[in-house]
């Protein structure tokens, strides 16, 4: 008798796995189905990785006007980017929502800070989280000054910046021959978030 029920468990494996859109190894091995990875769903163009918000996310180019771009990762995240700086924020939390810089970005050409360290002023809006009222600022002036130094085969740039009960220090990192900035770690309000890309 045992033998039967093994037998017919044995018979009956091969026809549930036929059942629905499981392979049949899947099935016969009782296996979940892989869950799809950012690698396996590779986006076309360029993108942004971003780690230190609630979660690592990879941004895809959805526009681009000149240096100004707009950025979009799953769940409706979004970033705004002029150049290598993040100017706004969306889906992130509280944070940045408007970026203006009263004179020409020193990041265009960070070779430059090398020898002659910068001084800039720029207004930024601020924005609560979940698009409440509470917490929006609008028109804060920050102080900022930004300077080079070669580390480690990379130019690496600080920017050190101060306004109204706000303080923070961005850092770029450039390719020295080029100048081209292939990462950074931004503060962008209630988060600082570090970027890889494009």
């Amino acid at each position: 008798m045992r033998r039967g029920r093994a037998l017919l468990a044995a018979l009956a494996l091969p026809g549930l796995a036929a059942c629905g859109d499981m392979p049949a190894a899947t099935a016969l091995w009782a296996a979940p189905p892989p869950a799809p990875t950012v690698a396996a769903v590779a986006p076309a163009g360029p993108v942004l990785r971003v780690t230190g918000g609630p979660r690592p996310l990879l941004f895809s180019l959805i526009q681009e006007t000149g240096e100004r771009r707009l950025w979009r990762a799953e769940a409706g995240a979004a970033l705004a980017t002029e150049g290598p700086r993040i100017t706004a924020i969306a889906g992130l939390g509280p944070g940045l929502s408007a970026t203006r810089l009263d004179q020409p970005d020193p990041l265009a050409d960070p070779r430059a800070l090398l020898a002659t360290p910068a001084t800039t002023r720029r207004s930024i809006d601020l924005h609560g989280g979940d698009g409440q009222a509470a917490g929006r600022r609008f028109g804060v002036t920050l102080s900022c000054r930004l300077s080079a130094t070669p580390e480690g085969g990379w130019l690496v740039v600080t920017e050190a910046c101060a306004g109204d009960d706000i303080a923070f220090e961005n850092r770029f990192v450039a390719e020295p021959a080029t100048g081209r900035i292939r990462g950074s770690r931004q503060w962008v309000g209630d988060a600082v978030l570090e970027v890889e890309g494009p």
